[in-house]
């Protein structure tokens, strides 16, 4: 997909940190827990950060809060279109995505789930359905980033899934007094995502990939892999993430990786997986695979949320995670380390 910048997109001046800035999304596999591990393998130093799977951006966030993206070059992509167009109409027009979450929520104090299916069928799957024919991303104005974030902040666990008409399907969450609209957050994001030379784009990953290489920190964040069959629950993208998409990025990630990049990934604890990222090219490429016990939530069957082990896959030298803490990090795997995974996550129902 064509690369299309916007004035804010070329400026080109230093990225000065700003006060700490939380991710303005809920994303299902949302990185926050796991930062305090994450952050034991960001590079001393690099030029340039690429995130291809941004998400609820969480890493770029930390990164930003910490000062450690000043005068950095910065690529923040995804092939989601909505995401990526709802990150830049809050980026160029946050008053204006202030006033219409405002209006909706509320509407949603008044109406509550009744509000929530209102805006999902007859409002913002249509705006979507209106404007297929044109850029994937030119179509989010204020009004429709604002439809986004309001059904990612009383949806079902702020999930995001399309049907294969490719509408928005995503139930209504069971929320007592959801957080919907808060004006210095939306603000704070846009000067993160407007500042310095941060470049929003909508690409597929081996695009934003393609050159990495010496000086580059790149953390990828891809849909994980289901461990077991009735796991796999979400699609981001009209077309999914399989098996052969994930080989397809731990091939790209091994070019870049060759080619002198900071390389951190992280994915679920799938069998696949495993073997995958402990084969012997991956060894010999200089990445080592850590064990992360994670607390997973996008169950639609609470009793089975709870404890789950997570991959990291990083060339991050070894010194650094011995300073992980223990309750973060279990135990370094080796190639010879095939654990069976237990099956954590059911189907999602179809809404």
């Amino acid at each position: 997909m064509q690369n299309t910048r916007t004035r804010s997109d070329r400026t080109h001046v230093a990225l000065v940190s700003p006060p700490a800035t939380r991710p303005l999304l809920k994303w299902a596999g949302g990185k926050r827990q796991l930062l305090p591990a994450l952050r034991r393998h960001y590079p001393e130093s690099f030029d340039r950060y690429i995130e291809p799977f941004l998400g609820s951006g969480a890493v770029f966030f930390d990164l930003l809060s910490a000062g450690r993206l000043v005068d950095r070059v910065v690529t923040l992509a995804d092939a989601n279109p909505d995401l990526i167009g709802c990150y830049r109409a809050v980026r160029d027009e946050p008053e204006a995505v202030i006033a219409a979450l405002g209006r909706l929520e509320r509407e949603h104090r008044a109406r509550g789930s009744e509000c929530y299916y209102d805006v999902r069928d007859r409002r913002f799957n249509p705006a979507r359905a209106a404007a297929a024919h044109g850029p994937a991303t030119a179509r989010y104005d204020a009004t429709l980033a604002a439809m986004f974030i309001y059904l990612n902040r009383t949806g079902f666990n702020g999930l995001f899934r399309l049907n294969r008409s490719g509408g928005f399907n995503v139930p209504a969450g069971r929320y007592t007094d959801p957080a919907i609209c808060d004006p210095e957050h939306i603000r704070s994001v846009a000067r993160a995502l407007s500042s310095g030379r941060v470049t929003l784009v909508c690409m597929p990953f081996e695009t934003a990939l393609a050159d990495a290489g010496a000086g580059d920190f790149v953390y990828c964040d891809p849909p994980y892999a289901p461990v077991s069959r009735t796991a796999q629950f979400a699609h981001y993208t009209a077309g999914g993430f399989g098996e052969s998409d994930q080989a397809r990025l731990l091939t790209a990630l091994l070019t870049g990786a060759r080619r002198g990049a900071s390389i951190l990934l992280s994915n679920s604890s799938a069998a696949a997986m495993v073997k995958a990222y402990t084969a012997l090219p991956v060894r010999q490429a200089g990445l080592v695979l850590h064990r992360v016990p994670a607390r997973r939530a996008i169950n639609s069957r609470a009793a089975l949320r709870g404890p789950v082990d997570e991959l990291i896959l990083t060339n991050a030298p070894a010194g650094a995670t011995l300073k992980v803490p223990v309750r973060m990090l279990r135990a370094r795997l080796s190639s010879g380390d095939p654990h069976q995974l237990p099956a954590t996550r059911a189907r999602e129902r179809q809404a």
